[in-house]
């Protein structure tokens, strides 16, 4: 049978741009509570849901946090940031960098963040399951993973947290709230981690700016589908 298809979902998710100008309204807990619930409906490795999140109303904390947010988007800005992405033209992104500074100016009135993290569980050795893997993947297969290994690893992490991050995104869209995904933290995440008590065996896989948005929201802009799908081989 063809399941109904929900048109409402895939109009968020055609709308869902990423809104970095926010008003200083607070949003009210119970609406970023459910928020951080909808993420926590998003899948994990192995079903371990060792994720946790850390949701920032605090104008204190926020106060910390802004030359630090500062400091990184600055860096990001004069490194990586400076040229135009290839999938957007230079009046688009010069848009979008206006509007990230608006946020970097406006960091310490942002009302909410959501900062998404997972720390992974401990692995006792298995011998049995070590002859296993041999027996199944060979010597040289076993090699290239363990070569792998701590890539794999942090998949396994990124895996478990970002389908509840995009959960989150979407969430917030079907509320009316603005948000967008940042990694850019992560060049001072001991900084972060600390300012947040966050324990130094705990990843931190993003930093979400939340609140009502300043602006309308739109139609994202991505690429053709016939630029990125490949049929049964590339």
């Amino acid at each position: 049978m063809t399941p109904p298809v929900t048109a409402d979902l895939f109009d968020t998710m055609a709308t869902a741009r990423a809104m970095r100008r926010l008003s200083a309204e607070p949003v009210p807990d119970e609406l970023l509570e459910r928020l951080v619930q909808a993420a926590v409906y998003g899948p994990s490795a192995s079903n371990a849901q060792d994720y946790q999140y850390v949701l920032v109303t605090d104008r204190q904390v926020m106060a910390t946090l802004a030359p630090l947010w500062v400091r990184c988007v600055d860096a990001y800005m004069a490194s990586v940031g400076k040229a135009t992405p290839a999938a957007m033209d230079d009046e688009a992104y010069d848009r979008m960098r206006a509007a990230m500074e608006h946020q970097k100016n406006h960091f310490a009135d942002t009302p909410a963040l959501v900062v998404p993290c997972y720390r992974s569980p401990k692995v006792n050795a298995d011998l049995d399951g070590l002859r296993s893997m041999v027996s199944t993947l060979g010597t040289s297969g076993l090699g290239r993973l363990a070569a792998r290994g701590s890539r794999i690893s942090l998949l396994a992490e990124a895996s478990s947290v970002y389908p509840g991050v995009q959960n989150l995104l979407l969430a917030a869209r079907g509320l009316g709230l603005g948000a967008n995904l940042t990694i850019w933290h992560m060049m001072l995440e001991r900084e972060w981690k600390a300012a947040l008590g966050i324990p130094s065996d705990v990843h931190t896989f993003a930093v979400i700016p939340i609140g009502w948005p300043l602006e309308a929201f739109g139609p994202v802009r991505r690429r053709p589908l016939a630029d990125v799908l490949h049929r049964n081989h590339w």
